[in-house]
């Protein structure tokens, strides 16, 4: 029995699965979702084949000293933005040497949103050695648990899409 539902498992098993098949290991850099990813990767067994390990960097010094992610660009446009999720999917590789990484950063609420960055924002980052995907998500204000388990679904399929691009 997995605690996670289903579409999410068959999710995992589809990274996991391309990921062993392209030789390729995964870290995770988490804030909103505190944990959840790597959670879900290891949910599964023999994932510790591609999984090298999970950062949850909720506050900002974390996120500055486990990631390296510049005070200054905090200062700049703050915890839940594309620079700081890119910052810390760059972080998360350099730190770990896993081949792709997945960062998340955002507002899951109940509290905490505003006009410009509302409840539901999530900014999503999935690196490789010569790639940097970044997505925004606007989910809307579905609760706290809906919003983190979005923010897991995206994350797994930019890793998904990730994975299965040449890595050169």
């Amino acid at each position: 029995m997995s605690l996670f539902p289903t579409e999410i498992e068959s999710l995992v098993r589809v990274l996991l699965d391309t990921l062993a098949a392209r030789d390729l290991t995964v870290a995770t850099a988490e804030s909103c979702t505190g944990g959840l990813i790597a959670a879900a990767l290891t949910e599964i067994a023999g994932s510790s084949k591609v999984v090298d390990r999970g950062f949850v960097t909720y506050s900002n010094q974390a996120k500055q000293d486990m990631l390296g992610v510049r005070a200054e660009t905090l200062a700049a446009v703050g915890a839940v933005s594309r620079q700081t999720a890119e910052e810390m999917a760059r972080g998360a590789q350099s730190r770990s040497g896993a081949s792709l990484t997945v960062a998340v950063t955002g507002i899951a609420g109940p509290g905490g949103g505003s006009a410009e960055k509302p409840v539901g924002l999530v900014h999503l980052a999935a690196a490789s050695r010569t790639r940097l995907i970044h997505r925004e998500m606007r989910y809307g204000d579905l609760g706290r648990t809906e919003i983190r388990l979005a923010t897991l679904r995206t994350a797994l399929t930019l890793l998904i899409e990730l994975a299965e691009l040449p890595q050169a």
